[in-house]
């Protein structure tokens, strides 16, 4: 079964927010860098389309990889509660924004994606559309932070 998630974006001075949403319902919040002209380790990833895929390692244990950024690689999302301190041009999903580029309980919010994931990701059918938000409603649950 193919499946397209979708990443809403609030880009502001210091991160960039988001929602994670598959099939219109809302997954989780997001916290990654700031948009810097696509520069590796000091910016989030372009808007485009990106396949999924799952992967481990030890420091991570079991998250997802991005492929085909353009002149990127190894963007992932992974369990991070600082953006300018844990990401280097990676997503981190999580449950609550606190403030600019801070999370809440990204580790819950990580385990609650790879759940609604897990049985598709290794066929190559997830999809990812990372795009700005334009709804209202988007932009006011990614600026409330909370679900």
């Amino acid at each position: 079964m193919k499946i397209n998630i979708r990443l809403y974006r609030v880009y502001l001075n210091k991160a960039t927010h988001g929602l994670l949403q598959i099939n219109g319902r809302s997954i989780c919040l997001t916290i990654e860098l700031p948009w810097a002209a696509n520069q590796r380790s000091i910016s989030c990833i372009p808007e485009g389309r990106y396949i999924l895929k799952n992967r481990f390692s030890p420091r991570f244990k079991e998250h997802i990889e991005v492929l085909n950024v353009p002149d990127r690689s190894f963007i992932l999302f992974h369990p991070a509660n600082n953006a300018m301190r844990d990401l280097r041009g990676c997503i981190a999903p999580v449950s609550e924004i606190a403030n600019e580029g801070w999370g809440v309980n990204s580790r819950i919010a990580m385990s609650k994606l790879l759940n609604k994931l897990k049985a598709n990701l290794p066929s190559g059918n997830v999809t990812l559309t990372v795009l700005e938000a334009t709804d209202e409603k988007i932009v006011k649950i990614i600026k409330k932070g909370k679900l």
